[in-house]
């Protein structure tokens, strides 16, 4: 039996973190506009100090941006941001994917098949912030098991940074049942030590996430600029 780790309860902090995160993702709060903190304090029956912990946290996650006089703003996506992160996670990724693969244990092989199995029952009731934890996971495996301390660091710097990118790109329709199939040739290319194939699928997998985004991007540009040349 592997152990998982038991779900602590949500701290305030964190409970105001989840419900900003959801308003950005699903479009209630848009890029540009203010998040409306006596709002937030109001209906969560608090002061303010935990809304600006909160602000902090998301600040450094990429969500918003906390502007003099103005407080928290949304923070805009383009696409030349998320092509530029997912090219260094893509390389990074893969590098790690590669160095794991002659590594992982069977017990770390089942524990990916596990968490994608999981990931599968999620994205059939499409709990996006399930998939998202699981996927973490996932990548953390064969994170840790390439044995470059360094290099794991610099990825969890870096996908923490642009968390908003990832959960953006999954929420997006069919996006999470298609990193469901890319994550079974990514086991069956660990299973059978193919170092090349592996990191390609890797690097694969970051390029989906990125160009989903980006299509999705030039999409509401087009149709914002559609909107203001009647």
């Amino acid at each position: 039996m592997l152990d998982y780790p038991v779900e602590k309860p949500l701290t305030l902090r964190e409970r105001i973190v989840d419900f900003i995160k959801d308003s950005v993702v699903s479009g209630r709060l848009k890029p540009g506009e203010r998040v409306p903190e006596q709002e937030i304090a109001e209906s969560f029956g608090i002061s303010r100090t935990p809304i600006r912990e909160a602000f902090r946290q998301l600040e450094s996650e990429g969500f918003i941006s906390v502007v003099p006089r103005k407080g928290a703003v949304v923070s805009p996506i383009t696409d030349k941001d998320v092509r530029e992160f997912y090219a260094i996670k893509s390389l990074l990724e893969g590098f790690a994917a590669k160095t794991a693969c002659l590594k992982l244990t069977p017990k770390e092989i089942k524990r990916l098949e596990s968490l994608n199995a999981q990931m599968d029952r999620c994205a059939g009731k499409n709990d996006v912030k399930g998939f998202f934890k699981l996927d973490n996971q996932f990548h953390d495996t064969f994170l840790r098991a390439c044995g470059n301390e360094k290099l794991c660091v610099l990825i969890h710097h870096l996908v923490q940074q642009f968390e908003r990118f990832r959960i953006t790109a999954l929420a997006l329709p069919g996006r999470m049942r298609d990193s469901v199939k890319q994550h079974n040739e990514i086991i069956e290319a660990f299973k059978n030590g193919e170092t090349a194939l592996v990191e390609n699928l890797v690097r694969a997998n970051a390029e989906r996430g990125r160009d989903v985004l980006v299509e999705e991007l030039l999409k509401e540009k087009t149709k914002h600029g559609a909107n203001q040349h009647p």
